[in-house]
């Protein structure tokens, strides 16, 4: 009897992690850390719910740390097998690992600075650069659309989700005699509106499936008006003599805004604006982008055409600040900067910095472009909230807040339904996960009323068979 059991990303919308225990083998579908409202605490210095040694196989669907955060920790617990994910996603994994190592170096640096003075024992990193040079030793990248036999009982296929660079829906076949049970995780499905990715590849046939909810409850507003709109941003911060400030994710949203300045500047929309990529992962990020610009979708051909210079020539006058100097040089510009930096829900990087010296001031423009989960800053801002505290200080909210949806690389309520239309009958056992409780039970309704599809809304530590 094969088994599946939801550790992560049940009724939640980060963490995903699933254990599938054949009886005989056990692998990890997704490893990924818990961020924002999800996080109970610090969670590097708990123990899994499995021991590390015994996991036999891990599947990666895409590289946000959300899904893939988590295996240097679990590396160095004492997992030793395989990694499997796309091989786009391989490129990225070294960004994303050493990034976040570092960042949680620095966080532990402070905290023992604390606990020092206060006479009390200092905390021991929960995984070193080592951990993460032995974890992307074991990463195996896997082509589209190629089926593989990772284990004696278990073959794997990869196809496009459309999300960011390497993105996947995982198709997994479970038993090595007969017929085998097929288990589908959608992964993150892309917006078809994204410039850059494909639409995620359609999926017909599985036995049960686990599907996304990030945004089951509503779709993004139409992107023509969101572009509109983003004009708007631009004019009102030149006649105001301000700044627009954008906290972005390193992976996939930044470099869907570089294309969508491009596209603003070759309009003459951009107001002769300067744009700075301040954050040293997105600019390897967008590197790696670049050398697999193939794999983009290639629906504008102006795009096409400039592309291959770098992503400079599309947009003219782009800037990188990857040293803290050049970040820091940033916060003394009064106007006419763009400025894209990370963390994208404002947890943590070089946007708090320009926050701090931005947010208070009116005739700033803040552009909020991707989901904000709860108990973020990023979520208290776009709440409304009159002040944020940042680095101890609190901070008046004087700047121009605005929502752009139609910039997320998340499918919609509509996308997420037509994309689950295509399985064909009898259809599979469902199960939405990666969502919060109330977008689940808006999608629920929906799969209900248009398809009479029951479908589950399992909890942390539930058990079901395959």
């Amino acid at each position: 009897m094969t088994t599946l059991t939801f550790l992560g990303g049940a009724q939640r919308v980060t963490g995903s992690c699933y254990l599938i225990d054949t009886g005989k083998h056990r692998v990890l579908l997704e490893c990924g850390l818990r961020q924002g409202g999800d996080r109970g605490g610090d969670e590097l210095q708990l123990p899994f719910d499995f021991e590390p040694a015994r996991i036999d196989a891990v599947v990666l669907s895409h590289t946000h740390l959300d899904h893939c955060g988590l295996v240097p920790l679990l590396v160095a617990g004492g997992y030793s097998g395989p990694v499997f994910s796309t091989s786009a996603a391989r490129d990225l994994l070294p960004i994303m690992w050493f990034d976040a190592a570092s960042l949680l170096r620095s966080d532990y640096e402070r905290q023992n600075r604390r606990l020092m003075r206060a006479g009390k024992k200092e905390l021991e990193l929960p995984y070193t650069d080592q951990d993460v040079q032995q974890a992307l030793d074991q990463v195996v990248g896997v082509p589209y659309a190629q089926r593989e036999q990772i284990l004696p009982e278990l073959a794997l296929r990869f196809v496009d989700a459309g999300h960011i660079l390497g993105s996947a829906i995982v198709e997994l076949w479970l038993g090595a005699q007969g017929k085998p049970r097929k288990l589908v995780f959608s992964g993150d499905l892309g917006n078809s509106c994204a410039p850059l990715m494909k639409d995620p590849a359609v999926v017909q046939e599985a036995d049960v499936l686990l599907m996304e909810s990030t945004y089951g409850d509503r779709d993004h507003r139409p992107l023509d008006d969101t572009l509109e709109e983003f004009k708007e941003v631009i004019e009102e911060a030149a006649q105001q003599s301000g700044n627009i400030l954008i906290p972005s994710f390193a992976v996939g949203r930044t470099q869907d805004m570089i294309y969508w300045l491009g596209q603003l500047f070759h309009e003459g929309r951009l107001n002769n604006r300067k744009v700075f990529i301040d954050s040293p992962m997105a600019i390897k990020v967008s590197d790696v982008y670049e050398r697999h610009s193939a794999s983009f979708n290639h629906d504008d051909p102006r795009f096409n055409a400039f592309i291959g210079g770098g992503w400079d020539s599309w947009l003219p006058g782009l800037t990188y600040t990857p040293s803290p100097e050049e970040s820091m040089a940033l916060n003394r510009i009064s106007e006419g900067a763009i400025i894209i930096a990370g963390s994208g829900m404002c947890t943590g990087g070089r946007i708090l910095h320009h926050l701090k010296h931005n947010l208070w001031r009116r005739n700033n423009q803040v552009v909020i472009v991707g989901y904000q989960a709860e108990g973020t800053l990023g979520r208290a801002l776009v709440d409304g909230a009159k002040s944020v505290r940042i680095f101890g200080d609190e901070i008046a909210v004087r700047a121009k807040i605005h929502t752009l949806g139609g910039f997320s690389a998340h499918a919609g309520q509509s996308q997420l339904l037509e994309w689950a239309a295509h399985f064909h009958e009898p259809r599979p056992r469902l199960y939405l996960v990666h969502g919060e409780p109330d977008s689940m039970q808006v999608l629920q309704q929906q799969f209900v009323q248009r398809f009479g599809w029951q479908a589950a809304m399992p909890q942390i530590g539930e058990r079901i068979e395959i």
